[in-house]
């Protein structure tokens, strides 16, 4: 399942950013890529993705797409990150997890939707790995 996400993922390289987008190659957020992986390993999303915001849940202050995520995909711990792991990141100190990544080969690089680069691979540094907030796997089947 990991590697065929990654390989997934990194046929999306190149996809510009879009809010609330998911199609590979017109347009696609953070969210929207990782929607795209799901869709071609699985068929069908598992839930009907609301309307959202940039700013995600911040002002709020609920991890929604944390919440989000632990419905469909399996948690683990921080220190076991692999490829075609998902990542959750808090963009800065204190505010909600709102970005996320797919990690790549040799889990030295991540995969992912940022405004105004698009889908790009980015090196799994040390700045990054200090903003993990949590790490799924997904997961062997659905129902």
């Amino acid at each position: 399942m990991n590697g065929a996400a990654v390989e997934i993922a990194r046929s999306w390289l190149g996809t510009p950013y879009v809010h609330q987008a998911s199609v590979r190659g017109a347009g696609a957020d953070c969210l929207g890529l990782l929607r795209g992986v799901w869709r071609e390993i699985y068929g069908a999303e598992p839930e009907a993705v609301p309307a959202y915001s940039p700013d995600w849940s911040e002002p709020q202050r609920v991890e929604a797409l944390w919440a989000a995520a632990g419905r469909h995909l399996v948690e683990k711990p921080k220190g076991e990150i692999a490829a075609g792991d998902v990542v959750l990141f808090r963009m800065r100190a204190g505010s909600v997890a709102k970005h996320l990544g797919i990690v790549g080969t040799g889990a030295n690089t991540f995969i992912h939707s940022y405004s105004g680069h698009g889908v790009i691979e980015s090196p799994l540094s040390a700045p990054w790995r200090r903003r993990v907030a949590a790490v799924f796997e997904f997961p062997a089947r659905v129902s």
